[in-house]
């Protein structure tokens, strides 16, 4: 008996072409509306739902495909003769190939202005149906939720005469994927709706947190384990992934990335697409030890190493300009895990393709995100998720940017336009840098960095020991504090060290004391009125 598929799409690529081959390989064809004009149009022999079903399609379409002929077709199954009986007795002829995409929610509600009378007419009602009937009985009915399944499905087709119970159970699968994504995209819209701040306005008022948050996450790769050996571990990446983020990444050589290479190599690439300047960041511990900026990006590397020689091996190195070939000829001087960057020169490559050690450096390219006015323009993450016990922290990405008009000079001394320049540069690495976070820089470099101490006083010490190891001056180098001096112990550790002008958020109710002490040692502080706790 010939094969019957049903077709209703609202995106109409390649479906034309898709419906032309399956009627040349003799499969009746059903559809709806839209798809069935395009058919028509064609040439192409289509019974419409409603000649099928014998009930007019009503409510504005609302109701078409919600018919025992369309789900009894769909949901009988071929191997039992109750089931066969029930629908030869009913006039029901089983439906063996469903195609299906739905309503454009996601789009609709994406767009500016979009009111929520919009939002609820595309919630498609009859197509989620059908697909769950479909994917239920994926032994007897194929279903295809998206257009790059076409060609899979007609090479099976034509080869064998049927779908292959892998490949069915592969569409059932990702049908339901499909489906979990748009109710959760539903869900999340309607959650956020603030009904009575809405009443009256042209669009809808949303929550940034809706009343119900529903992950959406595609699985990139299994890890061969978590943060330990004895952790198992999972890469994602979200749905609609920003490009320039970490998931665009292509590898093109090296062993396969582990789950602290991945955690390290996002903060690395986070901190250098940053820089608008040439720069070089290295990362250990999720932490930056070196961060410098260069004419190129060999500069920026040499810079950057000199920071910490010691915390570097073994370390991921991020750069914002492609790596020509004097620069992969220093970096591969050094031990490194992961290398990352917009793009390399073939002699570049070379570099690392001449040993069998160097061939297991995890080199990554990762194309620049296009920049604009939105975080997804700029490849950031809208929002930062932390787990805790049985629940998630959901806040706003810290993804704000200091500029030099936000700068509010405290102290009497004035900064020189080379020390608002290294205050701007130490302010920007210390958002990367683990709380308490305290970062020396001079000359569009880092000098020190301490990181990741219970208290601020002990992350000044250790950035100074980091420096005095590297062989490296502090004098009248500029220092970034990620949150307030609570008394001026931290800031006199600071200058101390040779600090000769301080960042620091300000806020404190003992600003003016701290103030006064600046004032004292005789050096710069400025306020940047925001903080960059990172934990």
């Amino acid at each position: 008996m010939a094969q019957t598929a049903l077709l209703s799409v609202s995106d109409k690529t390649g479906i034309l072409e898709f419906a032309q081959a399956l009627h040349g390989l003799g499969v009746k064809l059903l559809s709806t509306g839209g798809t069935a004009k395009l058919l028509a149009d064609a040439g192409l022999p289509v019974t419409e739902v409603a000649d099928h079903t014998g009930f007019p399609e009503m409510l504005d379409g609302r109701v078409k495909t919600l018919h025992p002929k369309i789900h009894g077709g769909l949901l009988a199954r071929r191997d039992l003769p109750a089931h066969v009986a029930a629908i030869k007795e009913h006039g029901i002829d089983t439906i063996d190939l469903l195609v299906v995409n739905l309503y454009p929610f996601e789009a609709t509600v994406a767009k500016p202005g979009c009111t929520l009378e919009d939002a609820i007419e595309n919630i498609d009602i009859g197509g989620p149906a059908m697909v769950r009937s479909a994917a239920k009985n994926w032994k007897d009915v194929g279903v295809l939720t998206d257009a790059s399944q076409y060609a899979v499905a007609l090479a099976e087709l034509k080869a064998d005469g049927k779908l292959s119970d892998k490949t069915k159970f592969a569409f059932s699968v990702a049908a339901f994927n499909r489906i979990a994504d748009y109710d959760g995209a539903i869900s999340d819209y309607l959650s956020a709706i603030d009904f009575d701040a809405s009443i009256g306005q042209p669009a809808p008022t949303r929550s940034l947190f809706p009343a119900q948050s529903n992950g959406r996450f595609v699985k990139v790769q299994d890890l061969r384990y978590g943060e330990n050996p004895h952790q198992q571990a999972a890469f994602y990446r979200d749905l609609y992934p920003a490009p320039g983020s970490l998931v665009s990444a292509m590898q093109l050589q090296g062993k396969e990335l582990s789950y602290n290479n991945i955690a390290d190599a996002d903060a690395a690439w986070e901190c250098v697409k940053s820089f608008d300047e040439p720069a070089c960041v290295i990362v250990k511990h999720a932490n930056p030890c070196g961060v410098a900026v260069g004419t190129d990006a060999n500069e920026a590397y040499s810079k950057a190493f000199k920071t910490d020689p010691t915390s570097a091996f073994g370390g991921i190195i991020a750069f914002n300009r492609p790596v020509d070939l004097a620069t992969a000829q220093a970096v591969n001087k050094q031990f490194v895990e992961v290398l990352m960057a917009p793009g390399y020169t073939p002699e570049a490559l070379e570099v690392f393709q001449a040993t069998k050690a160097k061939l297991n450096v995890r080199v990554l390219e990762i194309a620049l995100p296009q920049g604009g006015t939105t975080d997804w323009d700029n490849g950031r993450n809208a929002m930062d998720v932390k787990r805790v016990g049985s629940g998630l922290l959901i806040q706003t990405a810290d993804n704000h940017e200091l500029a030099l008009a936000d700068l509010k000079v405290v102290s009497k001394k004035q900064p020189t336009p080379q020390q608002l320049q290294d205050l701007l540069f130490a302010w920007k690495v210390a958002k990367y840098v683990k709380s308490n976070a305290i970062v020396f820089c001079a000359d569009g470099m880092t000098m020190g960095v301490g990181a990741g101490q219970m208290s601020r006083l002990d992350s000044a010490r250790i950035a100074s020991i980091k420096a005095e190891h590297a062989g490296l001056s502090l004098k009248d180098t500029a220092v970034a504090s990620d949150a307030f001096f609570p008394f001026r112990d931290g800031l006199d550790v600071v200058v101390d060290a040779g600090a000769g002008c301080v960042i620091q958020p300000g806020g404190s109710m003992r600003d003016q004391e701290v103030i006064d002490a600046a004032d004292e040692r005789g050096v710069v502080m400025v306020l940047s009125g925001v903080r960059h706790f990172r934990h």
